[in-house]
């Protein structure tokens, strides 16, 4: 957990989900790097570590295990709200790369919980606010289903990364179905560039702003 103090809280909040290719988790620069600039804009962040299916010898699966968790971290953030200095209402999820495939499918499902379940928490949605999905991979995004009830989309992608090529197809789809969606395409960054404060002297390495303004658009940011 990376929490602002309250005093600075925008009551907004974050799930933020590294990538690895499902085989091993890069939980620093896809992950709490992310989340202490969040804390430090006011904003609360959670980084996941879910189930690794690809891991040698795991007996997990994306399409069921890794949505598990992704779908128990929002509903998790949600049930500590009040605690946290977290609005309910503007809880979001933030995938890179693998991440990035957890986050769509998990915005794919809204599971709005089940309010007969034993857990409290299982009885609060599993919907995210908004959704980043940086350089993320292909599951949960190619041809899948965009309704306008999927939550708004903000999207970075180097122009010489293959993800560029599903990433700018779902930015369209999101469009077509209006969905309020935000692409930030960069030239000549390559997959998996994340952040890292230590070096920031591309473009690319300033996305974290851009979401941070987007996040202000879609009205996430008000006290």
């Amino acid at each position: 957990m990376f929490l602002p103090p309250k005093e600075k809280a925008t009551g907004s909040a974050v799930v933020v989900v590294p990538g690895g290719g499902h085989r091993e988790l890069w939980p620093k620069h896809e992950g709490e790097n992310v989340a202490e600039w969040l804390r430090d804009h006011g904003v609360a962040a959670v980084v996941l570590r879910y189930r690794l299916a690809r891991e040698p010898g795991s007996p997990y699966k994306i399409a069921e295990h890794a949505l598990q968790d992704g779908q128990r971290a929002v509903r998790l953030v949600r049930s500590k709200a009040k605690e946290w200095n977290v609005d309910p209402n503007r809880v979001g999820m933030m995938g890179f790369s693998a991440g990035g495939e957890v986050v769509a499918m998990v915005c794919n499902k809204a599971d709005k919980g089940n309010p007969d379940a034993p857990d409290p928490i299982d009885r609060l949605s599993a919907r995210p606010d908004f959704q980043a999905l940086i350089y993320s991979g292909p599951q949960g995004i190619r041809g899948a289903a965009v309704t306008k009830e999927t939550p708004p989309a903000f999207i970075v992608v180097g122009d010489v990364d293959n993800a560029a090529t599903w990433l700018v197809d779902h930015f369209a789809a999101l469009r077509k179905a209006g969905v309020s969606a935000e692409l930030h395409v960069y030239a000549k960054a390559p997959h998996g560039f994340g952040y890292r404060p230590n070096k920031l002297t591309r473009p690319a390495d300033s996305w974290p702003q851009r979401f941070y303004e987007f996040l202000g658009v879609e009205g996430m940011l008000n006290k």
